[in-house]
């Protein structure tokens, strides 16, 4: 006798924040028939994957953190990874999702059926079917290393940063750092006064402006405890102030001038030595690449056992790393701060109804419909896809819009009776369009740089364009007259 496979009307890809809140937000809204599928042993996506020295967000704690779930005993200004963490866990405690959480369980193939009108899903846990498949995967779980001859023969210790060494005691090493992203900004502050020499390979300079992060006060916690009001006025003021980076990115060019004078001054005040400040300071627009706040990545490169080298890395020996100019280095270690790849596994094991996968289409051209869903997926949708993510936001406000949406596009979905949804091609075409008219001339694109936020070609690789409270309206509500809606 065969063996029914299990079948659950929604199955969701990952336990980040997007998993979380999708969880909570869909069981509010009567969907309890759902399994989030989970790589890891734990929930927290990122935060639960990147443990390295002084591992923190970059936006004020008040600002990430749930709309719907408020904090207000966050210990700093920006929360550190294991408060992050420990914040997820007790949200998905308190609304009781973590038993819809399976654990332990990769994702290894979902495709869409067409004869069936549901998802076939693999994982090393076991198959199922779904009606729904929701992608909560995020964008910094998955290291990128660089391609470099002879890293196979490297004989000291090299991890990325991502996958931190705990056990492996730095003090007294030769350390090389390659890359100046910003996990590289956090760690190596921390690493600095332990090595002997630190050597960090720098391909190009960051822009860095000033955090002045501090601790919070008993008495501002027992405020925003006693006065919930006093917390939304925060988390207003500070979304406020964050998005005012959008000026720079896509309204007009010129608004980068005071950002890029405080970090000038920024780095006046903080290194002494002119010819490293020379080093220090970036060649292109400020927003071209992600800004980084920092008060002491700076002051770290300027103390005697560090030293910046900008000259390209030829090859990588047992026991060195060997410059273009033939400048051979001695060390022990080898840390990559060379951040994260910008097409999530995930996006390989999702195939359409086409039999293309989500990453065929996105190395294509970064494609979505307001970064939601996908043009090809029938009852799919997915938080921060392409266009979905904004550069001058919480990435948590973007992801509540999303949830917003996704939730009301499965009410409407069971309140018509419907098995199956779809965006209409030319709906996501015109979205495409429009992204592409308006990311011409913005930051990302003409700003002098390469990264993640271009791609090859140097288009904008995926950040929406706009005002991140335009979008919290075009996806306030279900849009079915952009869908394909049927029985």
């Amino acid at each position: 006798m065969a063996t029914s496979i299990e079948h659950r009307q929604i199955a969701i890809v990952g336990a980040g924040i997007g998993g979380i809140g999708l969880a909570i937000k869909l069981r509010q809204a009567g969907f309890d028939d759902l399994v989030i599928l989970e790589r890891a042993d734990d929930l927290g996506g990122t935060w639960q994957a990147n443990t390295y020295p002084g591992c923190a967000c970059d936006v004020p704690s008040q600002l990430y953190s749930y709309s719907f779930a408020p904090n207000p005993n966050w210990s700093r200004k920006y929360g550190k990874q294991a408060e992050i963490l420990e914040y997820i866990r007790s949200v998905a405690t308190k609304h009781d999702v973590l038993h819809h959480i399976r654990f332990s369980a990769e994702l290894l193939d979902a495709r869409w059926d067409e004869q069936a009108s549901r998802w076939r899903i693999d994982t090393n846990r076991g198959a199922l079917t779904a009606d729904f498949l929701i992608s909560a995967t995020g964008l910094f779980a998955e290291a990128k290393y660089p391609a470099l001859p002879g890293l196979d023969t490297f004989a000291g210790k090299a991890f990325h940063s991502l996958h931190w060494d705990h056990d492996y005691d730095l003090t007294g090493k030769r350390v090389a750092v390659i890359g100046t992203g910003a996990s590289a900004v956090q760690f190596v502050p921390e690493i600095q006064p332990k090595v002997a020499e630190l050597v960090l390979f720098q391909r190009s300079a960051p822009w860095i402006v000033p955090r002045m992060d501090r601790r919070t006060r008993g008495l501002e916690r027992l405020l925003l405890r006693q006065i919930p009001m006093a917390g939304k006025l925060i988390r207003g003021s500070w979304f406020t102030a964050i998005e005012g980076f959008g000026l720079v990115g896509f309204v007009d060019k010129r608004f980068r001038h005071p950002y890029e004078m405080l970090g000038r001054l920024q780095l006046r005040r903080q290194v002494r030595d002119p010819r490293l400040r020379r080093t220090l300071t970036p060649d292109y627009m400020i927003g071209c690449k992600r800004a980084i706040f920092s008060d002491t990545y700076l002051p770290a490169l300027d103390k005697p056992n560090v030293e910046v080298v900008t000259d390209g890395i030829a090859e990588v020996r047992p026991h060195s790393i060997v410059l273009r100019d033939g400048t051979e280095r001695a060390v022990d270690t080898i840390i990559y701060g060379t951040g994260f790849t910008s097409i999530p596994s995930a996006f390989e094991r999702f195939t359409g109804r086409d039999g293309v996968s989500m990453a065929e289409l996105y190395r294509k051209q970064p494609q979505s419909y307001l970064g939601a869903t996908l043009a090809g997926f029938p009852n799919f949708f997915c938080t921060l896809g392409p266009f979905g993510a904004a550069g001058n936001q919480s990435a948590i406000f973007m992801i509540e819009s999303q949830i917003a949406y996704i939730v009301d596009a499965l009410t409407t979905v069971r309140t018509i009776g419907a098995r199956r949804v779809e965006v209409k091609p030319q709906v996501q075409d015109a979205f495409l369009d429009e992204m592409d008219r308006r990311s011409a001339q913005t930051v990302w694109v003409t700003g002098g740089c390469t990264g993640y936020y271009q791609t090859p070609d140097g288009r904008n690789a995926g950040l929406y364009p706009n005002w991140s409270f335009e979008y919290r309206r075009r996806t306030n509500r279900f849009d079915a007259d952009s869908y394909e809606v049927s029985a």
